[in-house]
């Protein structure tokens, strides 16, 4: 039995601050791990060196700053996760590796509002297609991040608005994907996980408050505060589509008058265009048109600019992030839409938060929700599995932030 404090659980502590920090990076030197840990290099070197031996780590030359270095990385055949986004018109899944490597990735098209088991049906048989395709066997899938369009609510895991998926009435996400895939399920709405994936890996790589918009057939906006996820008590946190703009504007699916969504998703814009353009428009030949000089598309895409704008500048009032990334296809348009959205929030923002804003397009484009749910099981997952290669396993371990894939 081992005493607090002893050499053997300090040890076993050890052992687990190294694993966590490597596999939150992905791979790190041994002088970065030393960093990281504030582990001395000496003990960093020998717990490096127990866990090659046990197969848990992978050590390969590099170099650092001009000097040869080592660097440090999970083994890739430690295991798997997976990740599976449901847009409303789309189902994307990736497989990547705990050295966070994407081993597999292919997207399709899915009318995901229809229903829900055909949405569950068709993800089951695209994971299967994809695990295979990697070559690595089922038992080495750790877990799955899920996507989905829509909050979740924390106290039933079920969607918290059954208005935008109305054929997932009474689902609980994870549970059905955990009872046909066979391992544990993470859910989070997309916009959540859009800012999950653009923190660790794209534009909003090194800031620890930010707001990722996501501009789609609604509007939703994940938060991260201090380095984290933020939502909120009911999983609602985030949802900008919904603030008012004009108590007399259009009537929303939420039941209120006005909300932004009205004003700036393709269900509401689209319209606009469609006299002119013909019924087969989308958002995203919108914004093509927009780039290519369409004086329409341009015009209708600066008014959703200024509305986005009027929404974000409420969020520089509220919480004052230092960086906002606008994802969903919207951002392809580029300054055609930022341009407008910084008129606005110069406008509407206390200066001083306008001031010290950036604001920035997306870097990961239509793949941002889908990384985000890998990285939301490596931050979810503990470390006793990977250790069982040492000294057998070891009480898990709670996350400490998110990692990286490439």
């Amino acid at each position: 039995m081992e005493t607090p404090g002893s050499q053997t659980s300090l040890h076993r502590a050890n052992l687990e601050r190294v694993v966590r920090a490597v596999r939150m990076a992905g791979s790190l030197t041994q002088a970065e791990i030393a960093r990281a840990t504030g582990l001395s290099a000496a003990t960093v070197s020998n717990i490096v060196r127990e866990l090659k031996d046990g197969g848990t780590v992978e050590v390969t030359p590099t170099s650092a700053g001009g000097r040869r270095a080592r660097s440090v990385s999970l083994s890739g055949d430690a295991g798997i996760v997976i990740g599976v986004d449901f847009g409303h018109t789309h189902l994307r899944v990736a497989v990547g590796n705990l050295a966070h490597q994407v081993l597999a990735e292919e997207s399709e098209p899915l009318d995901v509002d229809a229903s829900a088991a055909e949405g569950f049906d068709r993800a089951e048989q695209l994971v299967n297609r994809l695990i295979e395709a990697t070559g690595i066997g089922r038992d080495k899938v750790i877990g799955v991040g899920l996507g989905v369009p829509g909050p979740i609510d924390v106290s039933s895991g079920t969607l918290g608005s059954t208005s935008i998926l109305p054929g997932w009435g009474g689902i609980n996400p994870a549970e059905e994907l955990s009872a046909r895939l066979g391992v544990p399920v993470h859910v989070d709405n997309d916009a959540n996980l859009g800012a999950l994936g653009e923190l660790v890996w794209g534009s909003g790589r090194g800031v620890k408050d930010l707001a990722y918009i996501k501009v789609a057939s609604g509007v939703g906006a994940g938060l991260v505060i201090d380095g984290r996820v933020y939502r909120g008590p009911g999983g609602t946190a985030g949802e900008i589509g919904h603030i008012t703009l004009d108590e007399s504007g259009p009537v929303c699916r939420c039941g209120n008058r006005g909300c932004l969504e009205t004003f700036t998703a393709a269900r509401y814009v689209l319209p606009l265009l469609q006299p002119s353009h013909g019924p087969d428009l989308t958002m995203e030949r919108v914004v093509q048109l927009a780039r290519e000089g369409d004086p329409g598309c341009r015009r209708v895409i600066a008014d959703v600019g200024r509305h986005i704008g009027s929404g974000i500048a409420n969020l520089c009032n509220l919480l004052n992030p230092s960086r906002v990334v606008l994802g969903g296809d919207l951002a392809e348009a580029g300054e055609l839409v930022l341009a407008p959205i910084r008129d606005s929030v110069g406008r509407y923002a206390i200066p001083s938060a306008a001031r010290q804003l950036s604001l920035v397009q997306g870097a990961l484009g239509a793949r941002a929700e889908v990384l985000g749910a890998l990285a939301l099981v490596l931050s979810e997952m503990g470390d006793s599995t990977l250790l069982s290669g040492t000294e057998g396993a070891f009480p898990a371990a709670g996350p400490a932030s998110v990692p990286a894939f490439t």
